[in-house]
């Protein structure tokens, strides 16, 4: 797609499933359910939808998905259906390979979203498995994912950063930056304090990447928030303000985790905000 001077593709990892009450927090089963059919596992099903920017010179990828390291344990409890590697799909819908990758982004260091940031070589050492990118990462979250909470510990994995820090590929940003002219990085707590969304502007029209503020389309509605959000009121704060204006203004949505239709537009349907088919 082109998207003003840049060029935008959506790039899905694979699909993987998490339990359903675990990603609508109090919201109750028998309304989730009815939008997320779950498994025999209480799992609904989820994808990672990497998003690839040619911007000039720079090929940048935000985020790397959940990558290919686990163990066939893993892959069995996260439901993972991986079809083909992410390097296969970048190639195949971008129309590059890993080493052609000049940034990476990550919005925060969760598994889900770092993964793909690393991957083992021949010899099984852990290696950046975008050789040639920098890899940005705001200074915050890579502060607490190095000292993670109990409550969100599981979600941080150093193999998913420390090969490419010892590297010397790891650039640790501001809360809120400029990637590029147009692309910006802001943070919005909620899920955690750190967690970043991406903002692309090109003449007059806005793509917004939500991140885990709202990681799939059922999380429009302003108290669908998961229970793995560490601040669920700033969460819902967070909604209020960015969801309205996302309407109101005409953005395109991104919505990293959704399995069907990632990308949107929001509109106002009898008095509820929805999402629709950008198109």
């Amino acid at each position: 797609m082109q998207f003003g001077d840049y060029r935008v593709e959506i790039v899905p990892d694979t699909e993987f499933r998490l339990d359903g009450g675990a990603m609508f927090g109090v919201v109750p089963r028998n309304l989730w359910s009815k939008v997320c059919p779950p498994d025999d596992h209480n799992r609904i099903r989820m994808n990672m939808n990497c998003v690839f920017i040619e911007a000039g010179s720079e090929r940048i990828l935000i985020e790397t998905g959940i990558g290919e390291k686990f163990s066939d344990k893993q892959t069995l409890m996260y439901g993972i259906t991986r079809e083909r590697p992410l390097a296969d799909s970048l190639r195949a819908i971008a129309g590059v390979g890993p080493e052609a990758i000049t940034i990476v982004i990550n919005t925060h260091l969760h598994f889900d979203h770092a993964g793909g940031n690393t991957a083992l070589d021949g010899d099984g050492k852990l290696t950046p498995a975008f050789p040639n990118a920098r890899y940005f990462v705001s200074r915050a979250e890579f502060e607490h994912g190095e000292q993670p909470t109990e409550r969100d510990r599981a979600s941080y994995l150093p193999e998913n950063w420390q090969p490419v820090k010892e590297n010397g590929q790891l650039e640790l940003k501001a809360a809120d930056y400029e990637v590029v002219p147009g692309l910006r990085m802001e943070t919005h707590a909620g899920h955690n304090r750190t967690m970043q969304c991406w903002r692309l502007e090109q003449d007059g029209r806005t793509i917004f990447g939500f991140a885990d503020l709202v990681p799939m389309r059922a999380h429009v509605s302003f108290p669908w928030i998961m229970g793995y959000d560490l601040y669920p009121v700033e969460t819902l704060a967070a909604k209020k303000t960015l969801l309205p204006r996302a309407a109101h203004e005409g953005w395109l949505c991104l919505f990293y985790h959704d399995p069907d239709m990632p990308l949107c537009r929001l509109a106002e349907d009898n008095g509820k905000l929805r999402a629709f088919d950008y198109r």
